[in-house]
Parts: C-alpha cells; structure tokens; sequence
C-alpha cells in the first residue's frame, strides 16, 4: 500500500519525459503567407518595451505592422515608443479608451489592438516577451503542419534572482507533469487544455469568429479562457513549446513574481476550494511526501517507508533533471525542488486568500472578484 503513494511522482515523470519529446514546435524556414499585425498591449513596461518592440519588428515580415496599445501609462513607456515610432513606420501606437466596468485591462487593450490591426494573421505578444528573428516563421509552420485555428506558445523563461530561478520552474513544470500536450491540438474536448498568452497567433477571421477579447473581457487568466472558447467553438488549438521562438522573464524581483502568482493561480483554478485543496494535496504527495518517506525511512532503519521515499525522489531528481536540461535552469534548482513546492503552495494559500477578500490586484488596478466581474 505505502508504494501505491510514489505512484503520482511516477507518472509526472513519465508524462513529462513524453510532453518533452513530443510538445509540438514549430520549424523556421516557412515563408509567411498572409499580411502580419503584431499586437503588443503594455502598460508600465519601460524596462522591457524597447527590447520587445525592437525585437518584433525585426521578426515582422515583408508585409506587416506592429502595434502597441499604450495602456495609460505613468512611466516612460509612451517616450520609449514614440522614439521608435519615429525610426520605423511599420510601428503604430495607440491608446486604448479608459478600462469600462467589467472589463479586465490586458483583454481591453488586446481587443482594441484587434481593431487597429489590418493584417490578415494577428500575433499578440505580451511586453516582456522577446521574439527570436524567425518567430513569426515559427508560427506560420504551427498554424500549417497542426492546422491550428489558434497556436499558443510557452517562451523560453529568463530569470534573474533567487526567487525567479527556483520558483518560475514549477511553471513549466505544471504544464509538462499532468496531462499529455499533444491532446491538445490532437482533441476537440475543451478539458484537454493548456495555454500561455504571451504568444497568441490566429488569422484575423478566426479571431473574429471565437469573438475576439470581448468574449473573455472579464477574464484575468485571459489566455486559457480564450483558447477554452475557441476549443468549444470548434477550433483547433496548438499549445506548442516556445523554447527557441521567444524568450520572457515575466517578473523583475522575487516580489514581482509572488504578485503575479497570486493574482493567477486561485483565478485559474475557478476560485474553487475544492479544485484548490486537491492541487495542493496532489502536489504535496507527488513532490514533498517522497522526501518525507525517505527521511522517515532512514531514520527508522530502513523497510518499505525507505524504498518508496527512494522511489518517490529518484522520479521527483528525474523530473527536474529533464527539466533543467530542456530549460536550462541552474542545477540547484533540481535539489531545492520540494522547498520550491512548499513555496508554490503557499502561494496558493495565499492566492486564495487575497482573491476572496479584496479581488485581483495587478498593474495599478484591482478587479473584483470572477462572478462580481461578469455580472458587471
């Protein structure tokens, strides 16, 4: 009976080994074939618009535009981009209308982005994303070789201090260890679902026929409810691994990233309690009971509770091995793993708690919580 307990770190680490070998990518060298508007909504972002920019244009083919929706910052992003509108005319910024009730900002600033565009293919990018020169060929290929109605991309993750390094891991971590990617693309059942919005491509018809960011304007994990719309809607979806199209360090501090976790994880879990304590019950057994069992085991003498502790954190070294190999993570996040574990439950915890009394705080504003946001 103890072993069957090693039995969910088993299989995060076989379903992981399969996700990395065969997460759908996309190839370069395919010619774009429709008119491009990539759309980048930002608001507060001088440390990463110039790069983001900068970098998108010079991925932009032939026939193509960039635009940034300009969220009423306070910062010198809008100098920033009126510097680079002035050196290239294939930039376009513009400024969303104030947020209305109901809405959250980055669906706001996405779906008046939607507007402005002209081209035949949309490519949201979020600020902090850095695309590689061929990305956009990238995509081309998804959408061709997959069929994809919608092809969502998870970037290469850049991280800089401590925090960052150990806890952004358990990220890519969420996506490789529990269901098999390439259901994805390969089902039309919505629950078959995973998605990052910091790379979005589809052709502007598609976009308009799932209804657009206004079919999810109340949405803070924006990303997985859009492509959940698109799945429902018949479309196919393409989750692929961004690994060698784009790069993203998604928060600047440990404290940054705490904020960030917090306003996503309890909101992407449905603001359920139930589906709160199951993830968190399944990652303790998964990935801090084995360290448990084995320490128990040893301090007792060895027998069953030592082999299963064993088992338990040889698959858990395994997993993150894989991992750090694929995304090259420091090797001392692989022994840190349950204390990054710990970590992210806490942050769960306390993303439920923060959610349940004062909503969704995130980029200067605060948004009631779900069911107040759609009766909006």
């Amino acid at each position: 009976m103890i072993f069957a307990l090693t039995l969910p770190a088993l299989g995060a680490l076989g379903m992981t080994a399969f996700n990395l070998a065969f997460w759908p990518r996309g190839r370069p060298g395919v010619a774009a074939e429709e008119t491009v508007s990539i759309l980048i909504p930002a608001r507060n972002e001088q440390e990463s618009i110039e790069a983001c920019v900068r970098a998108a244009l010079a991925a932009l083919p032939a026939e193509g535009e960039v635009i940034v929706g300009d969220d009423a910052s306070t910062d010198d992003t809008g100098e920033i981009l009126s510097r680079i509108a002035a050196e290239d005319r294939r930039l376009r910024v513009i400024c969303p209308p104030p947020l209305p009730a109901g809405w959250v900002g980055k669906p706001h600033n996405c779906h008046h982005l939607a507007r402005a565009a002209r081209g035949d293919r949309l490519v949201f990018v979020d600020a902090d994303v850095t695309l590689q020169p061929d990305a956009i060929s990238r995509l081309f290929d998804l959408a061709q070789r997959y069929e994809a109605g919608v092809s969502t991309v998870f970037p290469k993750q850049v991280t800089g201090t401590r925090t960052e390094a150990h806890l952004m891991p358990l990220l890519a971590l969420t996506y490789t260890a529990w269901l098999p990617l390439p259901l994805v693309w390969a089902s039309g059942d919505p629950r078959f679902l995973a998605a990052n919005g910091q790379v979005l491509s589809m052709r502007s018809e598609t976009y308009h026929r799932i209804g657009g960011f206004e079919s999810v304007k109340a949405e803070v994990v924006d990303d997985m409810a859009f492509c959940r719309r698109a799945k429902e809607l018949g479309e196919r979806v393409v989750f692929a691994d961004g690994q060698d199209l784009a790069h993203c360090r998604m928060y600047g501090s440990g404290a940054e990233l705490w904020q960030g976790f917090t306003k996503n994880l309890y909101e992407g879990l449905g603001e359920r309690p139930e589906r709160l304590f199951m993830a968190i019950a399944l990652y303790a057994i998964a990935f801090v009971l084995p360290y448990v069992l084995l320490a128990v085991g040893l301090l007792t003498g060895g027998g069953p509770l030592l082999v299963a502790g064993a088992v338990g954190v040889g698959a858990n070294l395994l997993t993150r091995t894989l991992l750090a190999m694929w995304g090259g993570h420091h090797p001392s996040t692989i022994l840190s793993h349950p204390f990054a574990v710990l970590g992210l439950m806490a942050l769960a915890v306390d993303s439920a708690r923060r959610t349940r009394s004062i909503g969704v705080s995130w980029a200067g504003r605060t948004y009631p919580r779900r069911a107040d946001r759609e009766a909006a």
